[in-house]
């Protein structure tokens, strides 16, 4: 694999971890790095988890894109909504086990997995394109409807509020927290009960919460194209 992404499969759990030696941006090479990973996790292992290494589980998309070449952020979000769909409709168990901020499409993909875990400490989460003048794409709302407390979705959503850990979990970002050092050993205790569960019931379950938003998601991926960001 890529400099941006490794896999490691071991007992049936494959374990993702981003690392671009930065924030763990959503650029297209880490995406693609990314889905690189998912076609040797969906082949061969039972359940994935996804981590990184830095200060940030993923800090957003690229701002050197958004700012620089413009007419390439409607691929670039198109791209990352195609990504986090497959990892929100995806047949296995996902598991997100985050060291740091997951902030803007970071935010984003802890909103898409079925089960996250982050460090205690000063992360911070949420959705800021308010503060950088981005209307999300319609897959984000699809995201933080599903998954966000309606209390905090203007909040978080149309506010650009960036929260901490234990506000995360209220909110619906994460579903527990543990210390760093327990981080790695929290996830895979939570893969291996996953792994016990039956895959195919497993899947057609999480189909039936899920395929409806999955459908919209998919519909809306055609409304990227036009998509800029004042920053």
């Amino acid at each position: 694999m890529s400099q941006f992404a490794t896999v490691k499969i071991e007992d049936g759990i494959a374990v993702i971890s981003l690392n671009d030696g930065k924030a763990n941006a959503f650029s297209f090479a880490m995406m693609e790095a990314l889905n690189a990973c998912f076609d040797e996790a969906e082949a061969k292992a039972d359940v994935i988890v996804m981590t990184s290494e830095g200060r940030a589980m993923c800090a957003g998309f690229d701002l050197k894109v958004m700012k620089e070449q413009p007419e390439r952020v409607g691929d670039m979000v198109g791209m990352g909504g195609k990504f986090l769909t497959r990892v929100f409709a995806n047949d296995k168990p996902i598991i997100i086990a985050s060291p740091g901020h997951g902030i803007a499409a970071g935010g984003l993909l802890m909103l898409s997995a079925d089960y996250r875990i982050g460090a205690e400490g000063e992360a911070r989460y949420g959705l800021n394109e308010s503060a950088i003048g981005m209307v999300l794409p319609p897959y984000g709302y699809d995201l933080a409807a599903f998954k966000i407390n309606n209390k905090y979705l203007d909040i978080c959503f149309v506010g650009a509020e960036l929260i901490d850990t234990p506000t995360a979990i209220k909110a619906g970002f994460l579903d527990e927290a543990v210390p760093a050092d327990q981080l790695m050993a929290r996830a895979m205790e939570k893969a291996k009960a996953f792994q016990a569960l039956h895959p195919k019931a497993y899947a057609g379950n999480k189909r039936l919460v899920r395929g409806a938003t999955t459908d919209t998601m998919i519909a809306g991926l055609a409304d990227t194209s036009g998509l800029s960001v004042n920053v």
